[in-house]
């Protein structure tokens, strides 16, 4: 049996190029117009996007279609990235707590292996920002955009944690710049004033003048 070799045509595909930042629909709601012919229907994308190394955006974008929609929504997402100061075990630096509009939220660091204790569109959020432990409570909403916009302001909010200065101290024996002022003395300078030098010297002349007439 004579075997038919198959030729492969190569592929001219590009590889893809890794992503800058990382893409989640949050949210795809039908938005109805009226207008004077009928009614206008569209699409509202709610997108978060982040790279996983502390940035993260929140885009909303409107169009006919859906593609369309979250092409608007990661471009506006973009323009409004926040950076989120991470600590060494992939948590924030300190508590936060945020009150905006109805959404409600306490988010608060955790240990290592405590992972993202959240719901909805905040632990889409802290994932996206490289948050990987966290613990969260929402007392508020449910709505997703309102969350998504809770979220973001909260995570302006946090500030990197100050590293402690180390303290040094030197004892004036060790330290040479201080040796070398025991060393040296201060001179002083001294001004003599002529006029005071000339009354007393003839103080002292009257006395021996008035011995000799005696």
């Amino acid at each position: 049996i004579i075997m038919s070799k198959k030729k492969f045509k190569k592929s001219h595909r590009k590889e893809r190029e890794p992503k800058e930042f990382e893409d989640e629909v949050l949210q795809i709601d039908r938005v109805t117009r009226v207008v004077k012919g009928g009614r206008r229907l569209r699409f509202r994308c709610l997108v978060a996007i982040g790279d996983k190394k502390g940035r993260v955006g929140v885009g909303v974008g409107k169009a006919t279609e859906v593609v369309n929609g979250i092409k608007k929504a990661v471009s506006r997402a973009k323009q409004s990235l926040v950076t989120v100061p991470l600590t060494d075990v992939d948590s924030i630096p300190h508590e936060v707590k945020i009150k905006h509009k109805a959404a409600k939220f306490f988010i608060m660091p955790a240990s290592s292996g405590t992972g993202v204790i959240a719901g909805g569109s905040l632990r889409k959020i802290l994932s996206l920002a490289g948050v990987k432990n966290v613990l969260s409570k929402n007392y508020g909403t449910n709505n997703k955009l309102v969350n998504a916009q809770a979220a973001i302001i909260a995570l302006k909010k946090l500030r990197p944690a100050k590293k402690p200065k180390k303290i040094v101290n030197e004892s004036p024996k060790t330290s040479p710049e201080k040796k070398e002022e025991f060393k040296k003395p201060k001179k002083v300078n001294v001004k003599v004033d002529s006029k005071i030098d000339k009354k007393i010297e003839l103080e002292e002349k009257k006395p021996a003048e008035a011995k000799q007439d005696a």
